[in-house]
């Protein structure tokens, strides 16, 4: 790929360099930003190497000299030991920095976040991201934003560098909603095609040949099309795991109970993954519903 030239606002600190954001690095990187980044464990760090980024060793080191400071954590409890220890970000960053938060986490963790970045005159930017780890790579994922829009304006560069479009959707915490709308189906997606793929293979249909059809169907979707050869094979090498999609769901119905939407669904979908997690499941893809689905069918041997 051709660098681009550096963009305006060129300095990047990020942490945390898992499936999604060491893609996204990549992507900045090769877009002409300069890329300082904290890896919160060794694999994190041995894969920043092997990128070439810039290693920082604490989260001071990610925040010198960066216009925008950038993170991608596995849950709240993460985020907020990013934000709130000893040298964190409510210590370390200043007004003239943005940072932008592209994890999935609760709208409460991103609350807690948002005062504490007020508090210090910094601009903060709720910005997860949807799609899948080849997306990333490839640069075309979704953001969804919401948080100061004078802001978000200057981060155009800084998107178009790793998104295929963006929706600016307000100001405070509608973003972490429309995030978990999107896990939410994304995760029910999952549990309903396992059953319905079950019921066919009853039949004496194979689940490539449904798998082809479902993608020329009224109900095709990018995410059926991106699965297709993980159900078609039965592989379920981790692009997103069984115990990551719990801690969404779990978010999910965190909210809707403290919000007071019914969600039924959403429970049941929930123990489907726990009984999934039981059966040692817990770092395969979560499509292993299509798997387990199967064998409570009988459709698979034991063993």
């Amino acid at each position: 790929m051709t660098t681009a030239a550096a963009p305006e606002m060129s300095r990047i600190g990020w942490i945390g360099l898992g499936k999604m954001g060491l893609p996204i690095c990549e992507r900045l990187a090769s877009h002409g930003f300069t890329v300082t980044a904290l890896a919160r464990n060794t694999d994190g760090q041995e894969r920043a190497g092997r990128a070439g980024l810039r290693n920082a060793s604490d989260i001071r080191g990610v925040v010198d000299g960066a216009e925008i400071v950038a993170s991608a954590v596995s849950d709240d409890a993460a985020l907020l030991d990013i934000v709130f220890t000893a040298g964190g970000l409510k210590e370390t960053l200043n007004a003239r920095q943005i940072f932008v938060e592209t994890s999935t986490v609760s709208p409460d963790a991103s609350r807690r976040v948002a005062e504490a970045m007020s508090a210090i005159g910094v601009d903060y930017v709720r910005s997860p991201v949807s799609g899948s780890t080849a997306l990333a790579a490839q640069g075309t994922l979704t953001a969804v934003l919401s948080g100061p829009p004078k802001s978000i304006e200057r981060l155009s560069g800084f998107y178009q560098a790793f998104t295929r479009m963006t929706f600016l959707v307000g100001e405070a915490e509608e973003a972490r909603y429309l995030k978990l709308v999107l896990n939410t189906l994304v995760g029910g997606t999952s549990a309903l095609l396992a059953e319905a793929l079950a019921m066919g293979c009853k039949g004496g249909l194979g689940a490539a040949a449904m798998m082809d059809v479902i993608g020329q169907s009224a109900v095709a979707s990018p995410l059926l099309q991106y699965k297709r050869d993980t159900v078609a094979k039965g592989t379920y090498e981790p692009a997103f795991t069984v115990q990551q999609i719990m801690k969404d769901f779990d978010i999910i119905a965190d909210v809707s109970r403290r919000d007071h939407c019914p969600m039924p669904l959403v429970a049941q979908i929930r123990q489907q993954y726990e009984a999934a997690f039981a059966a040692g499941c817990g770092d395969l893809d979560f499509f292993v519903l299509v798997r387990e689905a199967a064998r409570h069918a009988g459709l698979l041997q034991k063993g």
